[in-house]
């Protein structure tokens, strides 16, 4: 598979596992081992956490599988977010919270639920009104010097969100984990695609099937994409018309890297098959012309 470098220490799979549902797709231990001994040997390496994903649940549940198999701790990068606080019996409302305090308190419940000694990557979640870059910035360089965490980045943030947090910061942004799929390509028009490219930071992509309208959608747009997916599945030889969203997605310029959140090894194999396929450019705009409706401008 390809490899996507960061810099001299850190490259990504080009395509991530997600676990923000391990604990739905109902795998015993055993069974969850034996999934992510087929991830990597289909060459996805990068698996993509967060401290909240499975209502706080998910990185022990990993972290119990990687107790029984410790080596498999170094065949992997480890990605995890923080900041974001659920509604709970201690907090009454869900809200952001980046205070350095917290940011670090994250970062070890993270490695003791994950059972790891470094995170490859931390990101913040989500942008907030209240995030204090002064905090951040002293947050991090305590995590990175303590030998915690390798590097850093943001989740669903905006170019002048990105740009103010960075202007504060003594370690590099590495990535923008953000929502992209043929049928939501928001992330593409506002400019966070552009400052990818210009940051040279390869940005990771969840729902890149949508939530599986890809498949299942019904209003006019979704019937029309679905149609156009078809036919270039056709003419690629794809196997689903999954295989050509994610090719969609592989042929952008900013090496985009996919996030596939399935537990099922069959659909993992989608994004992964996905990277043999080479759009042309005459397709790819055919699929962003059957979603917008309209010819390009």
């Amino acid at each position: 598979m390809n490899r996507i470098t960061i810099n001299e220490d850190t490259s990504y799979s080009n395509i991530a596992l997600g676990f923000w549902r391990l604990l739905d797709w109902g795998l015993s231990d055993r069974e969850l081992i034996y999934f992510l001994e087929q991830c990597l040997d289909l060459g996805i390496t990068t698996m993509d956490h967060a401290d909240i994903y499975s209502n706080y649940k998910a990185e022990e549940r990993f972290g119990r599988a990687l107790k029984e198999r410790p080596d498999l701790k170094n065949k992997m990068e480890i990605i995890t977010k923080c900041g974001i606080v659920y509604k709970s019996s201690t907090a009454r409302v869900k809200y952001y919270n980046y205070s350095k305090d917290y940011i670090i308190q994250q970062v070890d419940n993270s490695l003791k639920n994950l059972g790891v000694d470094t995170i490859n990557t931390l990101l913040l979640h989500r942008p907030s009104e209240m995030l204090n870059p002064y905090e951040v910035s002293e947050a991090f360089d305590t995590l990175y010097k303590s030998g915690k965490v390798r590097n850093f980045g943001v989740s669903n943030f905006l170019p002048e969100q990105y740009r103010t947090l960075k202007q504060y910061l003594d370690v590099p942004l590495v990535t923008n984990q953000i929502e992209l799929s043929p049928l939501n390509m928001e992330n593409m028009e506002n400019g966070v695609l552009d400052l990818a490219l210009q940051e040279k930071i390869p940005p990771f992509i969840w729902s890149p099937l949508a939530g599986g309208k890809i498949f299942t959608g019904t209003d006019e747009a979704e019937v029309r994409l679905r149609k156009t997916l078809e036919i270039i599945r056709e003419e690629i030889g794809a196997n689903d018309i999954g295989e050509v969203v994610f090719a969609w997605l592989l042929s952008h310029p900013a090496n985009l890297l996919p996030i596939t959140g399935s537990g099922e090894i069959d659909l993992v194999k989608t994004p992964v098959n996905a990277l043999q396929y080479k759009l042309t450019l005459e397709q790819w705009f055919m699929i962003w012309t059957a979603v917008k409706g309209h010819k390009v401008p």
